[in-house]
């Protein structure tokens, strides 16, 4: 069953894609763990770089993306503006901040010295909401990127372009490819994902069916 965008207001079909195949999911699952083993040795210098050039992507292209919220989601476009912009301040805080939140914690214990280190942990997947299309999924991708992890977004259905848009942004910011790639797949395929010991994390927002 095709991945649909239409326009809430009046059931255009803005665009239509098909799922992904088991072959192309396989593959994006790959990529993910050469890119995660490449961007986990990235210094918090080169990943802050990267995540500023996000929010000055968004910063530059908030008309743009903020209509495309509001064709496919519905969202106004003033509240679809201030969206976009939350994302691009989320972006600049977890830059300017992920270094110090991530910095070694010195511990006290019987021994000479004693710290904790916070570390990567490999690919997670986000299930995303479509209420709130670019905000959730930055709130979350933001400090997991700064933290050396990669992320696997599969969104709600209804905002493919969307989550298209979010994947294009990262890669033009600058992190390697296959760092934050895009599953348009149907909810169906998630719990799949989630058992694949590949798969580090989940975070989800969501309800009970």
């Amino acid at each position: 069953m095709a991945i649909a965008s239409i326009n809430p207001a009046t059931g255009e079909t803005l665009r239509s894609f098909e799922p992904l195949s088991d072959t192309l999911i396989e593959q994006k699952l790959a990529r993910a763990i050469e890119a995660f083993n490449k961007h986990r040795r990235t210094t918090f210098v080169e990943r802050a770089r990267a995540m500023t050039r996000a929010a000055e992507i968004l910063e530059t292209e908030k008309p743009h993306l903020a209509r495309l919220m509001t064709m496919e989601m519905g969202k106004p476009i003033k509240a679809a503006g201030e969206e976009v912009m939350k994302c691009a301040w989320v972006c600049r805080y977890y830059a300017e901040w992920g270094a110090p939140f991530l910095a070694d914690e010195i511990v006290e214990s019987n021994a000479t010295r004693s710290f904790i280190r916070y570390q990567p942990i490999g690919p997670v997947l986000a299930v995303m909401p479509w209420n709130f299309p670019f905000w959730q999924v930055f709130r979350f991708a933001a400090p997991a990127l700064m933290s050396g992890n990669v992320g696997l977004l599969k969104h709600a259905s209804n905002v493919p372009q969307c989550a298209l848009a979010i994947e294009d942004i990262f890669h033009r910011a600058g992190f390697p490819e296959g760092v934050f790639p895009t599953l348009l797949i149907g909810s169906d395929m998630v719990e799949r994902l989630i058992d694949d010991e590949r798969v580090r994390a989940v975070t989800l927002t969501g309800s009970e069916a």
